[in-house]
């Protein structure tokens, strides 16, 4: 008799992957609590009172499921960008928007090309449905290699390239003029999904304008409120693109995928940009803590536009692993690394409130000592 459940040969052949362990993962891996959070790029600063205001007043209507046209989100979400309904799609956070992507465009065996080293949710997504991954290393800056990623989508004649402005995991970018460029001259049929996770964090300039892509049906960007917003809990993110881009979503997405209560948060955020303003320049200055604390510790920071810092440890993976591991045994401190060489010889240190900065400043040197002693 054949084995239950009759799972798919894709399925089949697929290991079983967590793209990330979770810090809840690692405590109950180390039977040890977290004393500082700063390794999932989350924003420790929280959302706005008004935003935890709108969710409790949402929660009386739990009951009922969320409008599955997103109709108000959009609403407010055309207002903030100056674009209309039509160009938007909502989904469960950019992972969700990027599971969904892929199912749209990828079949088994075809090619898809990214950054080696990058985003590793969206690697996950294309093999699940049985891409072929093509990558493309980092430049010497530890930039995407934009001239690189392009080759490579000619050379494979890939249907979808994956971009990341500002980047995860090195906090790096790309000036706007180079971004469009970069999306001008891709092939019609070349899909691109820029994801723009940390574009409320980023220097002015970086972001494209929205009106200079927004007509080109094969460019896909994607958006959050999991970031500078803080709620990467709600998991509400959001895609910018022509109409009909924007509406292939509707063929796919499970329609009634959002929840009411993430959905209020997300509304009340868009309308509290002071309490972001605010939290914008809390990040800004946790990204200096971050670099004056790597500088101490004989380390170096690299420049970041996003809401974390690499820190570059000046030798290899195995070093980089030893802190990490180092950091969490001794302190209970949270932090990660990127997976690949050569950006593997980093730690990655998320922004945070002033009491994990502390933590982190002072285990570092600790760990350091031990290291070199061993």
């Amino acid at each position: 008799m054949s084995a239950f459940p009759r799972f798919t040969p894709l399925a089949r052949s697929l290991p079983a992957t967590v793209p990330f362990v979770g810090p809840e993962a690692i405590e109950r891996q180390r039977h040890a609590r977290l004393t500082a959070r700063i390794g999932a790029n989350e924003s420790g600063f929280g959302p706005a009172p008004s935003v935890i205001a709108a969710m409790t007043t949402a929660l009386s209507g739990i009951w009922k499921y969320n409008d599955p046209e997103n109709f108000e989100l959009k609403a407010a979400l055309a207002r903030h960008l100056g674009v209309q309904p039509d160009n938007l799609a909502i989904g469960e956070g950019i992972d969700g928007l990027l599971g969904q992507i892929v199912r749209l465009v990828i079949e088994p065996g075809m090619p898809v090309v990214t950054s080696l080293g990058g985003y590793p949710t969206f690697n996950f997504h294309v093999a699940g449905h049985g891409g072929r991954l093509g990558t493309v290393p980092y430049d010497g800056n530890d930039r995407e290699n934009l001239d690189g990623l392009l080759e490579a989508v000619r050379r494979e004649d890939a249907p979808l390239v994956y971009l990341a402005n500002p980047d995860n995991p090195m906090g790096s970018w790309w000036d706007a003029g180079r971004i469009v460029d970069f999306a001008r001259a891709l092939p019609e049929t070349t899909l691109l999904v820029l994801d723009e996770a940390y574009g409320e964090t980023a220097p002015a300039g970086t972001l494209p304008d929205l009106a200079s892509l927004i007509d080109r049906p094969n460019i896909l960007r994607t958006r959050t409120f999991s970031k500078a917003y803080g709620l990467a809990g709600a998991r509400v993110g959001y895609a910018i693109s022509a109409p009909g881009t924007a509406a292939a979503f509707d063929k796919i997405r499970n329609h009634f995928g959002m929840n009411r209560v993430g959905t209020a948060a997300a509304e009340a955020a868009l309308n509290d940009q002071a309490y972001l303003q605010t939290v914008i320049a809390r990040i800004a200055a946790s990204r200096a803590t971050i670099a004056d604390i790597a500088d101490r510790a004989g380390l170096k920071a690299l420049p970041s536009a996003t809401n974390f810092v690499a820190i570059d440890c000046g030798r290899d993976a195995t070093f980089a692993r030893a802190i990490v591991d180092g950091l969490m045994d001794e302190a209970g401190v949270f932090i990660r690394m990127p997976g690949a060489a050569p950006l593997n010889r980093c730690i990655r240190v998320s922004a945070g409130p002033e009491a994990e900065m502390q933590a982190f400043a002072a285990a570092l040197p600790r760990v350091l000592d031990r290291l070199s002693r061993a």
